[in-house]
């Protein structure tokens, strides 16, 4: 790819689809690169990165090794835990979602440092990349790491786990494959696990929230919240 569609490949976030978007939970703060970010960003994209395309493709064809078993991680922030479980279980293929422009370009100089063959990076909202790339049936595991939890009422409606939602990740999950939730925000994880409850594809391996999943590393993020007395609650449903 020329410099030119690196740079725009990165910038463009959103595409119109001819009706409002249902489902955005982020707000764009920057969409310009200083001149570091945009030599990491020139050196590692082809090789880390995947460019959204309007087309159904088959998730494996994204990656090195086609025949593991993909998993999506759904709003990466820096990546800090993202870089960690790819490099821990390099039998799974990652792709990794995020618009946060800081975070995008941080994760990829990490893997490009780590030298990961397992993973890819999209900034791309993740509806459009589910409802326009991904096929049914097609990804073993959904990753959502302590999503923004807009703790205001009237911005309840912004949250990421809400039930057209959820019905998309569970369309694209193999039969056995799961979607794993975390957020130390509790009346948010009380609203995630109501709402992955009543997806009819789904259930629920345990009585309510799961015990803490052993692989999943800490952040300096939720070691703050644990500071704060904050309880993390951790989420993990499987498709039918």
């Amino acid at each position: 790819m020329r410099e030119e569609e690196i740079i725009d490949a990165i910038s463009r976030v959103e595409v119109r689809t001819g009706r409002e978007r249902t489902i955005k939970s982020y707000v764009l703060r920057s969409t310009k690169l200083d001149e570091e970010q945009k030599k990491i960003v020139l050196e590692n994209y082809e090789k880390y990165a995947v460019t959204f395309r309007g087309e159904m493709t088959e998730p494996g064809a994204l990656f090195a090794h086609p025949s593991r078993p993909v998993i999506i991680e759904i709003g990466f922030g820096m990546g800090s835990s993202t870089q960690i479980i790819a490099r821990d279980h390099s039998e799974y293929n990652y792709l990794a979602l995020e618009v946060y422009l800081v975070g995008f370009v941080k994760l990829l100089r990490d893997v490009s440092r780590l030298q990961l063959d397992n993973i890819k990076l999209m900034r791309f909202n993740a509806v459009d990349v589910l409802e326009r790339m991904i096929p049914d049936s097609s990804i073993a595991g959904f990753h959502i790491f302590f999503p923004d939890p807009w703790p205001k009422k009237r911005h309840h409606k912004r949250r990421l786990i809400q039930p057209d939602f959820v019905h998309l990740l569970a369309s694209k999950l193999k039969k056995g494959g799961y979607i794993y939730c975390v957020t130390d925000w509790q009346e948010y994880a009380d609203q995630m696990l109501e709402v992955l409850s009543g997806e009819p594809l789904l259930m629920n391996p345990y009585e309510g929230f799961c015990p803490p999943v052993s692989w999943r590393p800490m952040t300096k993020f939720e070691k703050k919240g644990l500071d704060k007395d904050y309880k993390i609650n951790e989420v993990w449903f499987e498709r039918r």
